[in-house]
Parts: structure tokens; sequence; C-alpha cells
């Protein structure tokens, strides 16, 4: 992350999606063994991964 400013963004998921999420920052967790990961880390992560990807598919549907 470049910008340190952050928000807080108030959301209601699933008691599944929750457990999702619990399990996908366990799994960070025991991949970076950097130390403590937070939910907002990962989500972080997620969605700059996700934009990369649509960004990239943005730009080969404008080559057809």
């Amino acid at each position: 992350m470049i910008d340190n400013e952050r928000i807080q963004l108030n959301v209601r998921i699933t008691k599944d999606t929750s457990a999702k999420l619990d399990e996908i920052v366990e799994y960070y967790q025991q991949g970076l063994k950097l130390g403590r990961i937070y939910k907002g880390d990962v989500l972080t992560d997620i969605i700059e991964k996700s934009y990369e990807v649509m960004n990239k598919q943005k730009k080969s549907f404008k080559r057809y």
C-alpha cells in the first residue's frame, strides 16, 4: 500500500462469508510469517489484486 490514509467501512456480511474471511486471514498468516495479519490488510490485498485483473481484462476487451 502506497497511501497510508485509511477510511473505515462498515459492512454486513453473512456468517459464512465471515468464516471464509477468517480462513483466508489464517492462510495469509501461515504463508507470510510476518507477524499479525489483519482482516483489513487481507481485504486490501484481495481488492488490489482483483482490480489489477479487472484492468487487464478491460484492456483485452478494448482490443476486439
